[in-house]
Parts: C-alpha cells; structure tokens; sequence
C-alpha cells in the first residue's frame, strides 16, 4: 500500500454535495460473513430523512440536562450538512431540532463531519471540511441566544494555514484555546499532489475585541520520516504535549503516531511515536486515547493479520513507553471481516478498563451492504495478557449501517452512537440518511 485512501480525492469534491468519506471507504476492505448475536438492547433514537440532516459521521455529545448534539455532514436546506440536537421526550422518544444549517455562501462552512465541544459557556466549536472565505474549511462557533436560535461564528482556512480540517473535532485547553489538525494545507508539498501540503496542527485563540488568532503548531512533511495527513483530533497528556495520528507517511508511508511538545519560545518540536508498516497496521484514522499508566490506544483502518479481499481488515493498537524513551507497539487486535473491517472511530474506556468501539463495515452480509454493515464491539482483558473481542451489535441496514463515529457512554452505561447509513431512501444519493443509536446493557 503506497497511498492513503482519501489522498486522491479533488478539492473539488470537497465543494460538491454528498462528500461522505462512508462513499469512499466503503469497498475498501470487506468479506461476507455471518451475524454476531447481539448482547445488549438496541434503539434507533432518530433517523434522519435528508432535509434534518444526512449521512451524520461524527459522535455525539451530551449536555448537563441529557441532550445530545451532533453534525451531518450533508443534508439540510443547501445539502451542505447541519448541526442537530436531540432531546428526550416523557415516553422515551427523542425531538431532533437542527441548530444550524450550512450553506456554502462563502462565509458559512460546508460539510461538517467531526464531533462537536462545548465551552464552559455553553457554546458550540466544530470543523467543516469545506466553505469559508476560501473554500478551505473552518472553524465555527454556534451561540445559544435567547428564544432558541443560535449565532455561528466561523474561522476560515486558507491554504498556507491549513485545509480540510476533516475528520479532527477540536479540543480545549485550559486558557480557552482550541487546538486541532487539517488533512491538507501547510507548508509542506506532499507529492505533487496539487493539494499544497501534507497537514498541519493548529492553535486558535481568542483576540481582544473578538475574532480568533491562528498560529500553526505544525506543518507535515513528506520526506519519508515525518507523517502526512492527520485526519484525527488530538490529545493533551498532563505535561502539555499533544498526541495524534496521521494516515499516511513514515518510512513505509501506511502512517504515524506523533508527538508535539511545545519549547520555550512558542515552537513545537515532532516527535514519531511509531511508524505502521501494515502487518501491525495501515491508516490510522482515529485519534488516541490514554489509559492511567500513560499507554496510548488507537485502531487503524487497514492490515493486520486478518484478510478481507487480500487486505487486513484493521487493527486495535496499544502503545507503550519503554524506560529510556521510545514506544513498543502491541496490537491487542486484528479484525477478520467476520467481527468488524476497517476501524474508523476512536476508542473509549469503560471503568472495567474495556475498551469499545465500530467498525465501519464487516459483521454481516445484507444484499444493501456487500462487505457488512459494520459492528459495535467490545475488547475485554484477559487475565496473564491479551484481550479478548466480542461483538455486540452487527448492523444490517434496518438497524443502521456504517458508523464511523466513536461511541459514547452515559451514567447507565449505556452506549450512544451514529450510524452514517442505513435502511430507507434518502435525498442525497446513499443507504438511508444516517440514524443515531443506544445500546442499553
């Protein structure tokens, strides 16, 4: 593999509507395989039709009173996506309200498909992949006001200090400054590719008198050492320094692990963590987490020791800092296609130390859904070392299909999640137009 999936996809697809990276990926890895007993109580929340929203990529989040808050990436009035917010009825039902519709004006952002933060305020940060002044991406800011309606406030990209902030939700400091990555943009040439760079890290702060500052942390490379294209958000360790992943670069060019520590003076030196080489893991699209020993855990989209039409299937991955610096990577698991293929979300922890996740494809086969239409699964550790997989839900088109979001838990234990597709028609061209989900244990 020499590539990254989405290295030959156009700004000009960027631009245009239905730009779901589900449309993409989706026959990248896959096998036909059997169900998977499901082991919790499954609910579709809402199902969207297209005109609310379509093809939601990204995860959810909840606030203080138990709404939950998200993106689709296309959909909504000008098919350029929205960003929603579900609400708990008495009897268990759930009201979808769409908080702000895209529309590709040239100061509005278009296709939003990263998970939202909230400020201590109460506002709303996220990416869109597209829009802005320069139809390179944003950052925006929705503001509750009163009566219900909320103001967006957008940052636009413009090359040189990024583009196409895709699948990279933001993250927060303690100072209020946000802190994210752009698949493309930078100052590094990537293979001619006519992108104008291999990615960058950035920082956002506020200005006095409003408006946000940008200053980039960091611009990829593409020398065969350095990593190319982060699509995922970042990570903070308690030190200050910034943890994530890239889908391609390093010396065998299937993506990195990174690290950037901030110097005296404002710079960030890089740092490799770990260089894939396929048979340990190809294309980590997912940011990283932390357990309590600092051990870093992630998945990557391809290879691994399982096969699904001569590729791997993906990986879940831990890394672990050796005495004297340095990391030794174990994989903790490879996905056969009959469990899940292609790991596109992030992990999360219980307070058992499991860890859960989906896979965008695998599981099962449906005559709408070739390779499968995903899993939801669930890692356990076993005692003396290893961990063991089992599968909690495999998606089959009614219930849902594809999610490539990261899942969330509630106080129950309870699991919410987005599926990209699944089951119906849908305005913009694709298998449904996306359902949210719970899994009650």
């Amino acid at each position: 593999m020499t590539n990254p999936p989405l290295a030959s996809i156009s700004k000009i697809t960027l631009r245009a509507a239905s730009t779901a990276l589900t449309l993409v990926v989706l026959f990248l890895f896959g096998v036909i395989t059997t169900q998977s007993a499901q082991a919790r109580t499954f609910a579709v929340l809402y199902d969207f039709t297209g005109t609310d929203g379509a093809i939601p990529e990204a995860g959810l989040v909840r606030d203080t009173a138990g709404n939950l808050y998200g993106t689709t990436e296309v959909g909504g009035a000008g098919n350029y996506g929205t960003v929603f917010e579900l609400t708990p009825t008495a009897g268990g039902a759930w009201t979808e309200k769409v908080l702000h519709t895209f529309n590709l004006n040239g100061k509005d952002g278009a296709y939003p498909a990263t998970s939202l933060i909230f400020d201590a305020a109460g506002n709303l940060y996220g990416t869109t992949v597209g829009g802005g002044k320069y139809y390179d991406g944003t950052v925006f800011e929705l503001t509750p006001k009163a009566g219900g309606s909320w103001t967006e406030k957008v940052y636009s990209f413009s090359g040189k200090d990024g583009e196409s902030p895709w699948g990279a939700g933001l993250i927060v400091d303690a100072a209020g400054n946000l802190y994210g990555t752009t698949f493309y943009g930078g100052s590094g040439t990537c293979n001619n590719d006519g992108f104008g760079g291999c990615g960058t890290v950035f920082e956002l702060t506020t200005k006095a008198g409003g408006g946000w500052a940008e200053k980039v942390l960091y611009s990829f490379r593409d020398n065969g050492k350095d990593g190319n294209y982060p699509y995922a958000s970042l990570i903070f360790d308690a030190a200050g320094n910034l943890y994530g992943t890239t889908v391609a670069g390093g010396k065998y060019y299937d993506g990195t692990v990174f690290e950037l520590t901030p110097k005296a003076g404002g710079a960030w030196t890089e740092k490799l963590l770990h260089t894939f080489k396929g048979s340990d893991g190809y294309s980590p699209y997912a940011s990283l987490i932390f357990d309590a020993s600092g051990n870093l855990y992630g998945t990557t989209s391809g290879d691994g020791s399982g096969t699904c039409n001569s590729d791997g299937c993906g990986t879940v991955f831990e890394l672990i800092p050796k005495a004297g610096g340095g990391y030794t990577e174990n994989v903790l698991h490879s996905f056969n296609g009959s469990d899940g293929s292609s790991p596109y979300a992030s992990l999360i922890f219980d307070a058992s130390g499991n860890l859960y996740g989906t896979t965008l494809s695998g599981g099962g086969f449906t005559s709408r859904c070739t390779y499968g239409c995903g899993t939801v699964f669930e890692l356990t550790p076993k005692a003396g070392g290893g961990w063991t997989e089992k599968v909690l839900l495999s998606f089959n088109d009614n219930n849902g299909a594809f999610p490539v979001a990261s899942l969330m838990f509630d106080a129950s234990g309870s699991l919410y999640g987005t599926t990209s597709g699944g089951s119906g028609t849908c305005n913009v061209g694709f298998i449904g137009c996306g359902k949210v989900f719970k899994l009650t244990p």
